[in-house]
């Protein structure tokens, strides 16, 4: 099973990867997206309301401006850097990534950001799960497949009465 990496510096590539795996990553970019959406909704993964701050950390984080709810978006970098990494035929892999372990990228506030996203998205992992699939995150993405699917259908019968590859 040959997998690719997506790497996205300034325009994402997306001819060098063969029609399956272009599926895949719109796959993965919908649940990406549908993820991302149920965390800033103050969500859980099971679509639930979050598990609240500590007291300390909701009074701080409202008088900052953010709100008292769990949607790991105080600065918004964490989430920026949640995305599609690795694509195969078979899956998609998604993931928090650094630029790189040299923090070199400033953020909007001018701050450098780089490793410390994944160990702040690790920490929140521990806290409560929330690089996860909830049940309407699966619902999303299954839809979304089974258009795909209904999309390419008479493709597929063409290339099966043809007698070529079997998907």
């Amino acid at each position: 099973m040959a997998s690719v990496r997506v790497y996205v510096k300034r325009q994402l590539r997306l001819d060098r990867l063969t029609f399956q795996q272009r599926q895949m990553y719109e796959l993965g970019q919908i649940g990406v997206g549908a993820v991302k959406h149920r965390v800033q909704s103050a969500i859980g993964p099971n679509d639930a309301p979050a598990k609240p701050l500590t007291k300390s950390y909701a009074i701080w984080k409202t008088r900052q401006g953010k709100g008292n709810r769990r949607n790991l978006t105080l600065s918004g970098d964490m989430l920026k850097s949640f995305e599609t990494r690795t694509v195969s035929e078979q899956a998609a892999k998604a993931y928090v990534t650094g630029r790189s372990s040299i923090k070199t990228v400033r953020n909007k506030r001018g701050r450098l950001v780089g490793i410390e996203n994944r160990i702040k998205a690790w920490v929140n992992q521990q806290r409560e799960p929330w690089m996860v699939f909830s049940p309407k995150n699966k619902a999303v993405v299954l839809e979304a497949a089974r258009k795909m699917i209904e999309a390419i259908k008479p493709r597929l019968l063409l290339q099966k009465g043809l007698g070529g590859r079997q998907l």
